[in-house]
């Protein structure tokens, strides 16, 4: 076996280049040299300034985009800025969420305790926006003084008559991963709270998708002509009495497994609900979610097949056309992925080849051994996957791999300008949508943007590739 610690290894050759720290060294592999044997889901090294966020903001971004429901941070003032309107969750209707709210805890609440800060904020916060449901987040200095979010929360949901859920998310107990975890837990208490008598045997769940530039809306569309019923979702353009009917859907559909997935396999243990894993991403997962779902009703609805191909062939006879002059002057060009969640990965890999690009470098913040395993299987010999990276680690890769375009979140953004590579925004700012196959096309042309520009000409980091026909323009 060849790992990333062996000193004979190119993987480790490469690790010393980028002066990585021996704690880090398992937590990056090589594709091809050996077997997957990553160390992640680790604790965030003290130190490496990871891009990897907190509890808390895990928390945050899973249930911000719920929409009708006021959200409150227990915690110092800096908690709910860093947070705050945190995703481009678009509504529909009300905007309740994009308002940022703090109990603002200072130096005498310290000492001696905030529960009547938080009472008074509640009460009077309820009063002024009538929310349907309030969450109230415990940030690092509520679990050190010993504030019982439970016990106020209990009080004024009985003199409110709305849910005020307690979202236990102290950014000391781990990383981000257990914000979604502490999420989930906190969704799940609306849960089963509300009749289910309008919900059709073909019917959904939406998860993990938080309608970022209104992707939801696209989703929805497909699975509307396909005559299926979207009755929660979860948690873009979210509303509380949907999710309180959620459990009368017929499937959970489960995007982003890491942000959601414990909430359908919560729904699944006490309701029976099955989930299937899914991605809106590219063109083949798009076509292959819509098809799953087509197949899990088809004993239902015998047509629904017919529908689905229908709406496929449609789509791709719509784009294809449009990605042939973006492929011919892509091909070729190289790429680097960093996102959240390794699933997502596995869609921008499959998308990148649609339009002739190589994936040289693809990491993410809370992916798994076995997302990692899997991940290798559809990368090219030699890409580099690494788990929860730090901004040198990422800057070192870059410049090796030569990468024309990196596709990252707002963290990731500044590595790309300063070393003068096209960067595509994937994560939560984002004002263009992705998901489907509308959503492929607007990769495609801002990637094909991002990397013909010819300012990329004058980076001198580029001069070794200028005289060379594909890249003189790159």
């Amino acid at each position: 076996m060849t790992t990333a610690t062996a000193p004979t290894t190119t993987a480790t050759a490469e690790c010393r280049d980028a002066d990585l720290l021996d704690e880090r060294k398992k937590q990056v592999h090589r594709a091809g040299q050996g077997p997957v044997d990553m160390a992640c889901n680790r604790e965030s090294l003290a130190g490496a300034v990871s891009q990897r966020a907190c509890v808390f903001c895990g928390s945050r971004v899973v249930l911000y985009p719920i929409a009708d429901a006021l959200h409150l941070v227990h915690g110092p003032i800096g908690c709910a800025a860093y947070t705050w309107d945190i995703r481009g969750a678009l509504s529909s209707g009300p905007e309740l969420h994009r308002l940022s709210f703090s109990t603002d805890l200072q130096e005498k609440d310290v000492i001696f305790g905030g529960e009547k800060k938080l009472a008074a904020a509640l009460d009077e916060l309820i009063d002024l926006h009538q929310p349907k449901a309030a969450f109230v987040y415990s940030t690092c200095i509520v679990g050190l003084i010993g504030d019982d979010l439970g016990a106020v929360c209990r009080k004024m949901s009985e003199k409110k008559g709305i849910p005020v859920i307690p979202v236990q998310s102290e950014g000391f107990k781990g990383n981000k991963r257990e914000g979604y975890l502490a999420a989930c837990k906190a969704m799940f208490q609306l849960v089963g709270t509300a009749p289910t008598d309008s919900v059709s045997p073909l019917s959904v769940n939406i998860l993990g998708d938080f309608n970022l530039a209104g992707e939801i809306w696209i989703v929805r569309g497909y699975l509307e002509r396909m005559g299926i019923q979207v009755v929660a979702n979860i948690t873009g353009d979210g509303r509380v009495d949907d999710i309180r009917r959620c459990h009368g859907a017929a499937l959970n559909l489960v995007q982003c497994s890491g942000s959601t997935l414990d909430l359908a396999r919560m729904m699944k243990e006490k309701y029976g609900t099955p989930h299937l894993r899914v991605s809106y991403l590219g063109i083949e997962d798009m076509a292959d979610s819509l098809y799953a779902v087509a197949e899990h009703f088809e004993s239902v609805d015998p047509g629904i097949v017919e529908r689905t191909r229908d709406l496929v062939r449609e789509e791709l006879a719509a784009l294809m056309p449009r990605l042939r002059d973006i492929r011919r002057d892509l091909s070729g060009k190289r790429a680097a992925i960093y996102v959240g969640g390794s699933f997502k990965a596995f869609s921008l890999i499959k998308a990148f080849r649609h339009i002739g690009m190589n994936v040289v470098l693809v990491g993410s913040q809370t992916g798994t051994q076995e997302e990692y395993q899997e991940l290798e299987t559809v990368c090219d010999p030699g890409t580099v996957i690494i788990d929860d990276a730090n901004p040198l680690e990422l800057s070192h890769y870059v410049r090796e791999l030569d990468v024309d375009v990196f596709v990252g979140g707002v963290k990731e953004r500044p590595i790309a300008h300063k070393l003068g590579v096209g960067f595509c925004d994937h994560n939560h700012e984002r004002k263009i949508a992705l998901a489907g196959f509308e959503g492929m096309y607007n990769f495609a042309r801002e990637v094909h943007a991002s990397v013909m520009s010819p300012v990329w000409r004058f980076v001198p980091r580029r001069s070794k590739r200028a005289a060379a026909p594909s890249g003189a323009d790159a």
